[in-house]
């Protein structure tokens, strides 16, 4: 659609900047069962103009309410009442969630009208491969599984409405202060249900300080000194942890995890229903989000393959949600990248090819990395690459399971495989923190696990007689691979083990047997 070639076309912090300042006139309102819409939206209306509005399902309906004024809200909150502490006390913070209740229930019940309720969550993986039996080709089953995993624009509006939630509780302290998603709840990658990763940002501080350069003297602000920079994050992250903890309604399972080597609070936050990790600006994690939005938005092939590959690993237990050895969605969505790029011709462009496409304002030096590369998407050249995404998928288990871990290593930078700097079993570099390995904390079986199933899976469907499934009405294509292996034929599975260590294979082996029982019962159970 039109609407969608002009949203793609804006850089990641338009887009960024404007989601924020939308979140600011957004409410979030606990509805009662019955409701009448009409009725809700004009007692509303009369406080201010409604943008936008949906209702979600989330242990009881809520309504998202975007006003076209940031002041309508203040309006609204004039008008609204504090609970009753008969039975339990309240403290008394007044933030944007509110709850709409009905005076007099059984008069009004007979108004009532069924709301169109936004999903967000997406289908389990068994209804999914229904779904792509039906589909007529591969590429179209990617398209379907994109469809229904990635990140609705109601479910993105909630994530900035989190935000901007702990952003109130954050202004108490530092007035200036943002709190802005990052990760995949922004890079075009997110599934839905995922994490919100979330940091508070003091950039604006740093501005401050270049202002009084002029005229004879300066002048700037006492502040508390400390040791380290890591020592105020901490500070600063417990006591924004404690006012979650203490005043934040619906923030519930307030962790505070400060010794990590980035340190974070963790919390769910219920009136949303998302998992929330806050942390403090995070300016490297900012430009790979940045980064992978520009990859998502450069060819619709890129996120139809990312998505298909995460869920396949998801799948097989090859990715997990607790961190471990396995390989992480963030170290899969790079080999996929890099995949792209050394297609011939290449589907998106290497880092080094972004960075000479930068311009001034593109130029950005963070801890001694340099993290420059364009943010203007109508500067980079679209693709002459036609393939299409059936072949694309076959090719990418074909290429990773014929490639030379043990010598090479993934270099996002060069678009090419270069020899490993050290040992570990895969090697993917850091886009901007040269000297890091981003997948070093896996290890040798489980890669060795990647490389079988990639090999299976390629040899899946090159061999598949789709139209036979077809008629046999069974899964196929995309489908088929979306079913644990070792279920239908565990021994053609062992011959094409050959050449793998035999500790390898047993591991795997029982890996499988393991997975099968875990994999469906979580993936029927997410």
């Amino acid at each position: 659609t039109d609407t969608e070639v002009n949203t793609r076309k804006k850089t990641f912090t338009e887009v960024q900047t404007e989601r924020l300042e939308q979140a600011e006139r957004t409410v979030l309102i606990k509805c009662p069962p019955k409701l009448n819409e009409k009725k809700l939206l004009q007692y509303l209306s009369s406080h201010g103009n409604i943008r936008s509005h949906f209702f979600f399902e989330n242990r009881g309906i809520h309504a998202l309410i975007e006003f076209s004024e940031k002041n309508s809200i203040a309006s609204l909150q004039d008008a609204i009442g504090i609970p009753c502490p008969a039975e339990h006390h309240v403290v008394p913070f007044k933030s944007r969630l509110f709850t709409f209740t009905l005076k007099n229930p059984v008069s009004q019940a007979a108004e009532e009208t069924p709301v169109h309720l936004s999903p967000q969550s997406h289908i389990p993986v068994k209804e999914l491969i229904q779904k792509l039996s039906h589909a007529d080709s591969i590429s179209d089953q990617m398209y379907i599984l994109l469809n229904e995993f990635q990140l609705t624009e109601e479910n993105i509006k909630l994530r900035f409405l989190a935000c901007s939630l702990v952003r109130d509780f954050a202004r108490a302290y530092f007035p200036d202060s943002m709190v802005k998603p990052f990760g995949s709840s922004v890079n075009t990658f997110g599934k839905l249900g995922c994490d919100v990763d979330m940091f508070l940002d003091f950039h604006d501080v740093r501005k401050h300080a270049t202002k009084m350069k002029k005229g004879p003297f300066e002048m700037e602000y006492q502040m508390k000194r400390l040791p380290s920079e890591r020592l105020a994050t901490q500070k600063i992250l417990s006591v924004i942890g404690d006012c979650l903890d203490n005043f934040g309604p619906g923030c519930v399972s307030v962790q505070k995890i400060l010794n990590a080597r980035c340190p974070l609070v963790k919390f769910s936050h219920q009136p949303t229903g998302f998992q929330c990790d806050l942390s403090v600006s995070n300016s490297i994690a900012i430009k790979s989000s940045e980064l992978l939005y520009i990859y998502g938005c450069l060819d619709r092939r890129v996120r139809a393959l990312v998505f298909a590959v995460r869920c396949w690993a998801r799948v097989h237990g090859l990715t997990n949600s607790v961190p471990g050895t396995w390989i992480t969605n963030f170290s899969l969505t790079m080999m996929v990248m890099f995949f792209l790029q050394k297609r011939s011709p290449p589907i998106i462009p290497t880092l080094d090819q972004l960075k000479e496409l930068a311009d001034e304002k593109d130029k950005h030096i963070i801890g001694g990395y340099d993290c420059s590369f364009v943010s203007d998407l109508s500067k980079i050249k679209p693709t002459k690459n036609t393939e299409t995404l059936d072949t694309l998928l076959s090719e990418f288990f074909e290429y990773f399971g014929n490639f030379d871990f043990r010598k090479n290593s993934i270099n996002l930078r060069k678009g090419k495989e270069v020899n490993k700097p050290e040992s570990s079993p895969l090697y993917i570099w850091n886009p901007f923190e040269q000297d890091l390995n981003i997948s070093k904390n896996v290890n040798q079986p489980q890669l060795e696990k990647f490389v079988a199933m990639a090999r299976e899976s390629a040899w899946i469907l090159q061999k598949e007689e789709k139209t036979q499934r077809m008629i046999n009405k069974e899964p196929w294509g995309l489908a088929a691979l979306l079913i644990p292996f070792g279920k239908s034929n565990p021994s053609k599975m062992k011959n094409r083990m050959k050449g793998m260590g035999s500790e390898t294979i047993r591991s795997l082996l029982d890996s499988l047997k393991l997975n099968n029982a875990n994999s469906l019962q979580k993936v029927v159970g997410k």
